[in-house]
């Protein structure tokens, strides 16, 4: 029976095919068009009944202008970057300028954009020229648009495991992007990714901080995002570190440059192939996981000979951090050394690392490490990243 079926099924679309064909390219012919706009439609589908499937298929066409480049920068993860506000986005595009191509600033007022942006990397958000640092506002509009960031999201950067969302914490757009949170957290879960968003917000520095508008909006912010893995990188620590080096107009380019390579750096070495210990990508997402303010830093020892190398590189790390120093252990930890021939071929220099360690994994509850051995350094490099700390 069933083969009895076939068979007259394809006879029957014999007859029809060279019909069907006639009748089609006569249409062709009296309306003057050939139909490539309809190129797109699978001419596989039964009778052009169902071709209106492929049309309204939410799967984005290959090669939609929309899309923006793959990151050039290297990383273990796939990422991309949403910066909030103007703040956030100052910040986001420091990244951008490192080669994370997939970034986005989302901005409720052109006039914080900041210059040489392709218009492709920014979504106005409408419904307000700015929100007069209004976190209450900056929610609304954010909450009213949350759709609109994540069709950009999805049609701009595509498939990512993690998205990392940037902002300061003194605007009332910026401190209002957690509201953003659930839209972001959907997308992520419909292209199955493994990761999650992670936000790194700047703390206002201290004079800005007795405005009370921008201390409520910073307060309302580390609210909002205490219980999501965080980063909080500490402005006012950031003008004492870059004090006298740089100067004031400069300040905030250099601290935002200087950030985004620093964790770019984590991303790259856990990408990284080494002969002597390895730091790879799933130490990485296990650290990015832990709920809470991460932390992370680096220093440079010159002197390796020194019986006290495990305590001068985590202090080092946290000294020269640009985030708030931390109090309590942390529920993990990522000690990564870049070290030249001479230290790794050293039995004394490598017993003094094994130390640094121990000091380092003392102080939480996993500790994550790499060696990495590279040439023409200035010394020892040190970088930490800690993470799940209250």
């Amino acid at each position: 029976m069933a083969s009895t079926v076939w068979n007259a099924y394809h006879r029957k679309k014999a007859k029809q095919k060279p019909e069907l064909n006639e009748k089609t390219s006569e249409e062709d012919k009296m309306s003057g068009t050939d139909k490539k706009d309809d190129s797109y439609i699978d001419s596989n589908i039964a009778d052009d009944d169902f071709d209106f499937v492929m049309a309204y298929d939410d799967d984005p066409a290959e090669g939609d202008e929309r899309l923006l480049p793959d990151n050039d920068a290297r990383s273990a993860i796939r990422c991309g970057f949403v910066g909030v506000g103007g703040g956030g986005g100052k910040l986001a595009k420091a990244f951008l300028d490192t080669g994370f191509n997939k970034t986005l600033l989302v901005n409720t007022t052109e006039k914080d954009q900041p210059g040489g942006l392709d218009a492709n990397h920014f979504v106005l958000v409408p419904g307000a020229d700015g929100v007069g640092k209004d976190v209450q506002l900056g929610k609304q509009v954010l909450e009213e648009n949350s759709t609109l960031v994540e069709d950009a999201v999805r049609t701009r950067i595509g498939q990512v495991d993690w998205l990392f969302v940037l902002a300061g914490g003194g605007g009332g757009t910026g401190s209002a992007c957690h509201t953003l949170h659930g839209s972001l957290s959907r997308y992520l879960e419909s292209v199955e990714a493994s990761g999650q968003v992670v936000y790194i917000v700047s703390k206002p520095t201290a004079q800005e901080l007795l405005n009370p508008a921008i201390s409520k909006n910073y307060t309302t912010l580390m609210s909002d995002i205490a219980g999501h893995p965080h980063i909080v990188i500490d402005n006012e620590k950031q003008l004492q570190l870059l004090r006298g080096k740089v100067g004031m107009l400069n300040m905030f380019p250099a601290a935002n440059r200087n950030f985004a390579k620093l964790l770019g750096q984590i991303l790259k070495l856990a990408d990284e192939h080494t002969e002597i210990q390895t730091f790879d990508s799933k130490d990485l997402e296990r650290c990015l996981k832990s709920p809470g303010r991460i932390v992370i830093g680096s220093t440079i020892i010159k002197d390796v000979a020194r019986n006290d190398l495990g305590s001068l590189v985590y202090q080092g790390c946290l000294r020269s951090s640009p985030c708030p120093t931390p109090s309590g252990n942390a529920s993990t930890g990522t000690l990564l050394l870049i070290v030249d021939g001479g230290m790794a071929a050293d039995p004394d220099v490598s017993r003094r690392l094994e130390s640094a360690f121990s000091y380092v994994g003392g102080r939480a509850d996993v500790l994550f490490s790499g060696v990495y051995m590279k040439e023409r350094i200035p010394g020892l490099i040190a970088l930490t990243m800690l993470g799940g700390l209250k």
